[in-house]
């Protein structure tokens, strides 16, 4: 029988309670991709959704998972390497489409600073079309947490759902 790993298991807790939310009508998801390294032995789970009420694409959430090798190992093999290497790194990104005022850039900064807290790393990062006559740009914020997230924190990426839901209702207010 296969024993699944801790990237495996905070998987299928995450996309459980998204999916539930989804059903009750809450939010919708848009994209979901799993993706396998066997070159580097790498994982990668990344999952998209918007609120139901947004009904345009201007604002959605995505969270990211990553497992590299020597986190895998960690946990398969624990007397070779360090158990706090067993775990993932998880990073959520939001996605605005706005037109580009400075002053929205240090309001989402401290949008995001009073949700999340400063011991977040928080960017945002600017795409835009330099030809296009449309002045809306594309703002991707991404949300880091400095530390692996392993599976005593279960719970805390449950609850890190109620807190992206937040940011993105706040976020909408910039449209």
């Amino acid at each position: 029988m296969f024993d699944p790993t801790a990237f495996d298991n905070m998987k299928v807790v995450l996309e459980g309670a998204l999916y539930d939310l989804d059903i009750l009508g809450d939010i919708v998801i848009t994209d979901r991709n799993d993706f396998i390294n066997t070159a580097k032995m790498a994982r990668r789970f990344e999952i998209c959704f918007k609120r139901s009420e947004n009904s345009g694409n201007f604002v959605t959430a995505k969270i990211v998972m990553d497992s590299m090798f020597v986190n895998l190992g960690a946990e398969l093999l624990p007397s070779t390497l360090p158990a706090n290497l067993a775990g993932c790194r998880i990073s959520l990104e939001f996605t605005l489409k706005q037109v580009e005022k400075i002053e929205d850039f240090q309001k989402i900064e401290t949008v995001l600073l009073d949700i999340w807290g400063p011991l977040r790393k928080i960017s945002q990062s600017i795409h835009y079309n330099p030809l296009s006559t449309n002045k809306k740009i594309t703002n991707v914020i991404t949300i880091e947490f400095e530390r692996l997230i392993s599976e005593e924190q279960m719970d805390d990426l449950v609850e890190m759902i109620d807190f992206m839901i937040t940011t993105l209702e706040r976020l909408e207010g910039f449209l």
